[in-house]
């Protein structure tokens, strides 16, 4: 994966020293989007889309779940992480019924989390790789992970800014 044509996301390698400044910026951005109309954060527009909320509780666990692979990515040669269950976690833990607030602090908590841990490489950690098994299984460099994270961040902002305007 290179680009995004929906989004317009390039995967551009000069943008891996800015990805934890970056996260931290869009963090703040969904937490502005989730100080909205409570109802409207809650509501499906299109059968299975999710709703705002829903959204930004996955990009909260995507920030959580990218930087516990960092990490056993700098203890453990090229591993292979388990898949994080997106679409199960939706129901498994409620995403509809959180509180937006809560959510939207985890958020920036988990862009902190997840910044620190790319602050903290090394040079030569970044060309550490793992098993990435989405959207299909390969080896894959933390520089293209930092990268892979800076676009889920970019692309659900969207997704979100879609509804909450349409």
């Amino acid at each position: 994966m290179t680009d995004c044509a929906e989004c317009g996301f390039e995967y551009d390698p000069a943008l891996v020293p800015e990805v934890s400044a970056l996260t931290g910026v869009h963090a703040a951005e969904y937490a502005e989007l989730l100080a909205g109309d409570d109802r409207g954060l809650r509501q499906r527009r299109a059968p299975g889309v999710w709703s705002p909320l829903e959204y930004a509780c996955h990009v909260r666990d995507v920030l959580l779940a990218q930087r516990e692979r960092v990490l056993l990515a700098r203890r453990v040669d090229t591993p292979e992480p388990e898949p994080m269950g997106r679409d199960e976690r939706v129901e498994h833990d409620g995403y509809a019924d959180q509180r937006p607030s809560d959510v939207a602090r985890q958020l920036e908590d988990a862009a902190l989390l997840f910044g620190n841990v790319l602050d903290r490489l090394a040079p030569a950690d970044w060309d550490r790789t793992l098993i990435f098994t989405f959207p299909e299984r390969q080896e894959r460099a933390l520089h293209w992970l930092a990268l892979h994270t800076l676009h889920e961040l970019r692309h659900h902002l969207l997704d979100i800014r879609r509804q909450l305007d349409g």
